[in-house]
């Protein structure tokens, strides 16, 4: 049986307010192609589908789309999808009885019963063969918020989890809808596992993921997955990983650069075989990037030679929605007024979208090891002494006089 991984689509996001739907469209119909080139039997999303809880109808409708031109592609296709904390539980399981109609199976969170039992049969999934016999079982589990785990007190969990009834919550959890699998499953059946979490020593990458942290739980660490489940499906770091250096359980990454930290970093879905019960291979399948995201320069340097490597840039022209995105860096060692228009002039007539000017000093951090005032020694201080420690500490010099006269102008009453 053959598995695809992805994750973190998080369409409707914008990057610096240029909206990503032509990118995030791109993604998908190249993921069209490649499940049909691929032959797969399963795709696999693991959470953050869309970037916000309340997406986009335009965002909406690019999603309920591609399910249903895959399963037409794909007949025997089977599409899981689970929630992550971007996504909003109810909103991604309403359309959920006419999505199961044709073979999509979406758990935004988790479900309980009249009596307050979780209903584990709707996280234990069958994943069938182009045969339409069953050929693995996934533990299908979403983005999980305290009150998904189950309501237990200290006692029944593992002692080792017992200091923290969320993280025990959530092992325990895994461990009730495995048990289920288990006795469902027939030999030479594998079991996979989904998951949207950040995982102990996961990668984060920088400025583009947002930190979850509940009841001082942030990351869960990679025994949660007992070993009788072949693979684990992770979604929420954006960058590809093995956890804990175990191959086997993996995030797969986004699929498109979700911030200029990811401007040399390719992006992936992975393919999984499986024999049996058993992976017999993973692999990754680089995805081709529709827009272009460019640092400029490729360290942070002074305004003139900005200026002056903006204005050789050479750049293919291109159809707007395909023109790059760009980060121009600037180190300042003073005050830069029109700093904005100087490069926007640098750039007239440039086929690329100025997204993001990122400025910088030498100076900035020095503050760190910088005397802590008191509230009495602050109460002591004026404006203007105010002025010149927070000019010293971003530009690493002086304010100059024409500085302090003009900040001394603007206290005037």
């Amino acid at each position: 049986m053959r598995l695809l991984h992805t994750s973190d689509w998080h369409l409707g996001q914008a990057l610096h307010n240029f909206e990503r739907h032509y990118e995030h469209q791109r993604f998908l119909d190249w993921l069209l192609d490649t499940i049909e080139t691929e032959r797969v039997d399963a795709l696999l999303i693991a959470g953050d589908i869309f970037d916000n809880a309340n997406p986009s109808s335009a965002s909406q409708k690019q999603l309920y789309r591609f399910l249903q031109r895959a399963k037409e592609r794909m007949p025997h296709l089977n599409l899981v999808v689970v929630g992550g904390n971007h996504d909003s539980p109810g909103r991604l399981e309403a359309p959920g009885p006419l999505l199961e109609a044709h073979g999509t199976r979406v758990i935004g969170a988790v479900q309980r019963h009249a009596d307050g039992a979780i209903d584990l049969d709707a996280l234990v999934l069958p994943l069938t063969g182009a045969d339409g016999s069953v050929q693995a079982w996934c533990l299908a589990v979403p983005f999980l918020r305290p009150g998904d785990v189950p309501r237990k007190t200290a006692h029944d969990y593992p002692s080792e989890n017992a200091a923290d009834p969320y993280l025990a919550g959530i092992a325990l959890l895994y461990k009730q809808a495995l048990e289920l699998a288990l006795s469902r499953r027939q030999p030479g059946q594998a079991i996979v596992a989904m998951g949207h979490c950040h995982m102990v020593d996961g990668q984060m990458s920088a400025d583009s993921e947002r930190r979850i942290v509940i009841g001082g739980t942030e990351m869960l660490p990679a025994g949660i997955f007992d070993p009788a489940i072949a693979y684990a499906a992770l979604g929420h770091l954006h960058l590809a990983q093995a956890v804990g250096k175990q191959d086997h359980i993996r995030y797969c990454g986004s699929p498109i650069p979700l911030s200029f930290a990811e401007v040399g970093y390719q992006h992936q879905v992975l393919r999984i075989d499986l024999d049996g019960d058993a992976v017999r291979e993973i692999a990754p399948i680089a995805i081709p990037r529709a827009v272009q995201l460019l640092r400029v320069p490729a360290r942070p340097a002074l305004i003139a030679q900005v200026l002056e490597e903006l204005a050789a840039l050479d750049v293919p022209d291109a159809p707007t929605e395909e023109q790059p995105f760009l980060e121009v860096r600037v180190r300042l060692d003073a005050p830069e007024p029109g700093l904005r228009a100087r490069i926007e002039a640098a750039l007239d007539g440039k086929p690329v979208r100025l997204a993001k000017i990122e400025t910088s000093s030498a100076a900035r951090g020095s503050a760190v090891d910088a005397e802590v005032m008191t509230l009495d020694r602050l109460e002591q201080l004026k404006p203007d002494d105010i002025f010149r420690q927070l000019y010293q500490q971003r530009f690493g010099n002086q304010a100059p006089p024409d500085q302090l006269s003009a900040f001394a102008e603007l206290m005037l009453p």
